[in-house]
C-alpha cells in the first residue's frame, strides 16, 4: 500500500463526510436501467418514477449500490442492443435491468426480432460480468389472444434460457385492475406518479436479490 492510498484509506475510517462517501461509492456495485419510457420518467415529475424510487429504497435499506438510469423514452429492443456496449463499457456493471419490448409491440416489430434483441442484450451483459433481470409486459387484447401470449412468453423463454431473473408483468397491480385506466396518464399507455411504488414493488424482490448475489 503506497503513502497516498494508506492516508486515504485512515481518512474514510476515521471521519465523516466525503472521504468516507467516496470510498463507499468507488466499491458499490452499479446497477444498470436500460429501458423506455416506463423507467425514464414520462409525463411524471422527476424523482417520482421507479428508478428514482429504487435509489431511496436502496438507501434506506442500507444497501450500497449505485443506479445508472440509461433508459430512453421510446426506445425499442434494437435499440437498446445497440446502446447496450456502451454502457457495459461505461458503467461496468453488476446487475442490468432490462425493460425494453413494449415499443416493438406498439409498432407492430417482428416477434422473432424481439426475442433476439432480447437475448443478444442478455447475453452481453452476463458476459461482460453483470446478473440480469429481464422485465416482462403484456399488449392489451385487442391484439389477439395468441399474439399477447407468444408477446408475454418471450420474456420468460429468454430468461429461462440465460438463467436470467424474470419479472414476468412490470405493470401488475396497474393494468390489470378492476378500473385499468385508473392509474395511466391520458394517453393511456404511461403510468401516473401513483403507479411507481407499485411498479418498484413488483421489481424489488428480484433486484434485491441480484445485488446480495456474490
Amino acid at each position: 500500500m503506497n503513502r497516498r492510498h494508506f492516508i486515504r484509506s485512515t481518512l474514510a475510517a476515521t471521519l465523516p463526510g466525503p472521504w468516507a462517501g467516496a470510498t463507499r461509492a468507488a466499491g458499490a456495485p452499479t446497477l444498470l436501467v436500460v429501458g423506455d419510457s416506463l423507467s425514464a420518467e414520462y409525463g411524471i415529475a422527476r424523482g417520482s418514477g421507479w428508478v428514482a424510487l429504487l435509489e431511496k429504497k436502496l438507501a434506506a435499506e442500507k444497501i450500497a449500490a449505485k443506479v445508472v438510469n440509461a433508459s430512453v423514452s421510446g426506445d425499442t429492443t434494437a435499440g437498446g442492443r445497440a446502446r447496450l456496449p456502451a454502457l457495459l463499457k461505461a458503467h461496468q456493471p453488476a446487475v442490468v435491468v432490462i425493460e425494453l419490448g413494449s415499443n416493438d409491440a406498439l409498432r407492430g416489430l417482428s416477434l422473432d426480432m424481439t426475442e433476439a434483441n432480447l437475448l443478444a442484450m442478455t447475453q452481453a451483459a452476463q458476459a461482460a460480468g453483470a446478473r440480469v433481470l429481464l422485465v416482462g409486459m403484456q399488449v392489451p387484447p385487442n391484439y389477439g389472444a395468441d399474439h399477447g401470449r407468444r408477446f408475454a412468453e418471450l420474456f420468460a423463454k429468454v430468461a429461462r434460457s440465460q438463467r436470467a431473473a424474470l419479472v414476468p408483468f412490470l405493470l401488475k397491480g396497474v393494468a390489470d385492475r378492476a378500473d385499468p385506466l385508473a392509474l395511466f396518464q391520458q394517453d393511456r399507455i404511461h403510468p401516473v406518479a401513483e403507479a411507481h411504488p407499485i411498479i418498484l414493488g413488483n421489481l424489488w424482490p428480484e433486484i434485491q436479490k441480484l445485488l446480495k448475489t456474490p
